[in-house]
């Protein structure tokens, strides 16, 4: 007796019929055939563009647009070095210096090692990117928590790297550079007091490995430096956008407004500083081109955002636990606020 098998899946059948195809495999067929692929995309966006182009064309040399895309490439530019050099040291500091140097080089008495482990933030460049990682291997080693969070808020405001581009972004402005250190020192330092004071242990969550433990230096090295770049260099976009957005679409009237009350303009900024999340080694750029702000609101955005924006809560929350997050940064922030206008009232 012959065996026949039966036929494959649309294939015609013993009666010359096609055979239907299983649920599964037109469902597959389906997807298949409303991919949107990245080549079709990627023709659609062109063929719009040239479907368009007189008005995109117009829109581009609107006064408007090159005054928006004039501040945008401005403040790129000048930010990307200082951005790239801030992100390297980080990244050499987190990798090739062991946290046990800090706990040696740090008095055993916790007051005086906050206002020690502050002050290393002028020697130690380091990012806010980097600086949450560095306080986490500061605490695992040992390392009083108040002194750890002491370093963790001045390391990214007061390095060598930002205070030089602070000085560059605001030429002829040498009392910027002093308020912008002696304010976010004396933020750091008063912040690591009350930690000490007030702070509880089951609000300080022990932070787990870094990710980077475990590999070669560098390995680790340049891990650290794609991650900082990706991370950084997406808010410095951000933060060039909103800048020459302010400059060329808010209506000048809102801004004179914001700025002309001394109260306003400083916590907007200082609210601005938190939504931007800019990288410490780029905000010096986006302050100086708030031109319509005062000195002293400036001094607000640039002392907030090293120490309290979106990125930054997102980071001490997954590192020190949401108990920690939910209760130092809106402290943080209140402090740097008044501390900035006490500041910028004396020195500027």
């Amino acid at each position: 007796m012959a065996i026949t098998k039966p036929p494959p899946h649309g294939t015609a059948g013993p009666h010359g019929g096609r055979e239907e195809k299983t649920h599964g495999e037109e469902e597959t067929h389906d997807e298949a055939s409303h991919h949107l692929t990245s080549p079709l995309l990627l023709t659609l966006v062109l063929l719009t563009a040239v479907m368009f182009q007189d008005p995109v064309r117009g829109a581009l040399a609107a006064p408007v647009t090159q005054s928006w895309m004039t501040v945008f490439v401005a403040v790129v530019l000048q930010a990307l070095p200082f951005l790239v050099l801030g992100v390297l040291l980080s990244a050499a500091i987190a990798v090739f210096v062991p946290p046990s140097f800090f706990a040696r080089a740090l008095p055993r008495r916790p007051a005086l090692a906050i206002p020690v482990a502050g002050a290393a933030g002028a020697v130690l460049p380091g990012c806010e990117c980097a600086s949450v990682p560095v306080a986490g291997a500061l605490v695992r080693r040992g390392v009083t928590p108040a002194a750890a969070l002491a370093f963790l808020l001045s390391a990214p405001a007061i390095n060598p790297v930002v205070l030089t581009a602070t000085a560059v972004a605001f030429p002829g402005e040498p009392r910027m550079v002093v308020a912008r250190f002696v304010a976010s020192l004396l933020v750091a330092c008063a912040m690591g007091w009350l930690w000490q004071r007030l702070g509880r242990t089951d609000w300080l969550r022990p932070p787990s490995r870094s990710p980077y433990e475990g590999q070669g230096r560098g390995a680790a090295f340049w891990g650290s430096v794609r991650h900082d770049v990706t991370h950084a260099g997406g808010y410095l976009v951000v933060g060039a956008m909103a800048a020459a957005t302010l400059k060329a679409v808010v209506p000048a009237e809102w801004l004179r407004v914001a700025a002309g009350s001394p109260v306003l303009s400083v916590l907007a900024l200082a609210v601005l500083a938190v939504l931007l999340s800019i990288c410490s080694e780029a905000d010096a750029f986006v302050a100086a081109s708030l031109t319509q702000f005062s000195l002293t609101a400036r001094l607000a955005f640039l002392v907030v955002g090293p120490m309290v924006d979106l990125k930054l809560f997102a980071m001490q929350a997954g590192t020190f636990g949401r108990a920690f997050a939910l209760r130092f940064a809106p402290a943080t922030f209140a402090l740097a606020v008044a501390v900035s206008a006490l500041t910028g009232a004396v020195l500027l």
